[in-house]
């Protein structure tokens, strides 16, 4: 379907016929007038995609069509903002996302033993993917820069419910002093001038002109060398972008190539793609970086993509060093620690959970917060994070834990008592809403709400009855009820 409002602009259909030859041009121009096709990738660890799509269909009459390039992956016709408002998105059952971006999370292929940093993580993409490959299992260290971001980023790790993630505010180009020659496997998906994106992000036009793409460069340089230093020899580095630029792409792996023990390996991908440039604008490029992958647009029906994977040859030493200052945040609590062994039987009692599935978490206690991450989770300088793990609990006032939605979510199958099952669907708008349930007859405390097979949530019984605790930041999405099944 046309869109007639949506055009190039002129600076970019130039640079675009230059370096990609008018027909190249012509078939972006043509690409970016249609509306954009929609991606989704189902969160296997709560659902399977045939279970997802039937779900979708029997609810909101909702079907995908056939797309198996990707493992749990949909393709839609339905417009994004009907996708993005059902039930099921909001409670992490599927995550909209580009399907070219779901491509360097793919590439980097980490596993649930592995020590992965993904440098520029918001809105969070790339790093739930990434969670849910190492199946909420081993280390996620999660940064970024941009402190009005991290909402969003925190956002999405709590609705897809990752629990191996500690997130981290800082400038990448300056993390390599806290972790020289640490992780296993690093993903730099770098901020860029968006010059593959222009069909769902129109206003690239404004802001696109070369002056941007070559300080952006010179970022996008300080980030890898940081990436680098970072990486374990023998680790594995996938450098991405949503821009097709050489300038953004090749010419930054240029530098980091003649400077740094890295080497660049072959890759894969199950979509159409380009070899990476060896020559441009005169200048003879190394020979390897014909292994990387551009992917264009129109022959993807998705976003433009740049993809290169680096493998560390050898250590790289650093003067620079430091360890962060410890603070509040520093410190695991086992199960059975003093500060925290009476809220965890007092919540064992209450819903039922066998005591030793806490076992399979570490605690954090922030004032009177309680966080919880997966044990095998592990980084120096814990002081560095600005968010460990998930939400668990609170202590009230009366010194009560108060089990929160993430953390009922998570223990879904632990969790045997105090449970409730909405019964129509007023009773499901009023606690997504954060409402009152009328229900008088039910004894007083705490419960974790059910539909059907879904946990929403906890809520507290009162003399009024069921009082919603779904989480605020839920609540201001507007979420399609669909069919109550």
């Amino acid at each position: 379907m046309k869109r007639n409002t949506v055009k190039i602009s002129d600076k970019i259909y130039g640079y675009l016929n230059e370096h990609f030859g008018e027909e190249s041009a012509k078939k972006y121009l043509s690409f970016v007038e249609e509306y954009p096709s929609v991606y989704v990738r189902v969160n296997n660890l709560k659902i399977s995609r045939d279970d997802l799509i039937k779900r979708l269909n029997k609810r909101y009459n909702i079907e995908p069509e056939i797309f198996n390039s990707l493992p749990g992956t949909l393709k839609f016709k339905e417009r994004e903002e009907d996708l993005g408002k059902t039930l099921e998105i909001a409670l992490g059952y599927y995550y909209i996302q580009g399907l070219s971006s779901m491509f360097p999370p793919y590439v980097l292929n980490p596993g649930p033993g592995d020590k992965v940093l993904d440098l520029c993580s918001a809105p969070g993409s790339k790093t739930t993917q990434i969670s849910e490959m190492m199946g909420n299992e081993g280390t996620i260290v999660v940064n970024e820069v941009q402190l009005d971001r991290i909402k969003a980023l925190i956002y999405n790790l709590d609705r897809m419910n990752v629990l191996n993630s500690g997130v981290v505010h800082s400038k990448g180009e300056l993390l390599s002093k806290y972790f020289l020659n640490y992780f296993d496997k690093i993903l730099v998906d770098a901020p860029c001038s968006g010059l593959g994106i222009i069909q769902k992000k129109i206003e690239v036009n404004q802001w696109w002109n070369l002056d941007r793409v070559n300080k952006l460069h010179d970022l996008q340089v300080r980030l890898l060398v940081s990436a680098v230093k970072m990486l374990k020899v023998g680790g594995e580095l996938v450098y991405s972008t949503c821009t097709l630029t050489p300038e953004e792409n090749e010419l930054v792996i240029e530098k980091i190539l003649k400077k740094y023990p890295v080497q660049i390996v072959d890759i894969e991908l199950p979509l159409k793609h380009r070899n990476g440039f060896t020559k441009y604008n005169g200048q003879t490029l190394h020979p390897d970086l014909k292994k990387a992958v551009r992917i264009l647009p129109w022959e993807a029906d998705s976003d433009g993509f740049f993809l290169v994977k680096l493998v560390k040859t050898d250590p790289v030493n650093s003067d620079d060093e430091e360890k962060w200052k410890k603070s509040y945040t520093s410190e695991f609590l086992k199960p059975d620690d003093k500060k925290i062994v009476k809220y965890l039987s007092s919540l064992s009692e209450i819903f039922g959970i066998d005591k030793s599935v806490f076992n399979e978490f570490n605690f954090i206690l922030k004032r009177k917060d309680i966080f919880f991450i997966n044990k095998s989770w592990e980084a120096k300088n814990l002081g560095l994070f600005h968010r460990l793990g998930t939400k668990f609990g609170t202590i009230d006032k009366r010194d009560e834990i108060v089990l929160h939605t993430n953390a009922a979510q998570i223990l879904d199958k632990h969790i045997t008592k105090n449970i409730y099952q909405v019964k129509d669907r007023d009773e499901l708008r009023i606690y997504l809403a954060g409402g009152l349930i009328p229900k008088t007859e039910m004894e007083r405390g705490q419960y974790v709400i059910k539909y059907n097979d879904y946990v929403l949530g906890t809520a507290i019984v009162t003399s009024g009855g069921i009082k919603s605790r779904f989480p605020r930041s839920k609540r201001t999405q507007a979420i399609r009820l669909g069919e109550f099944i």
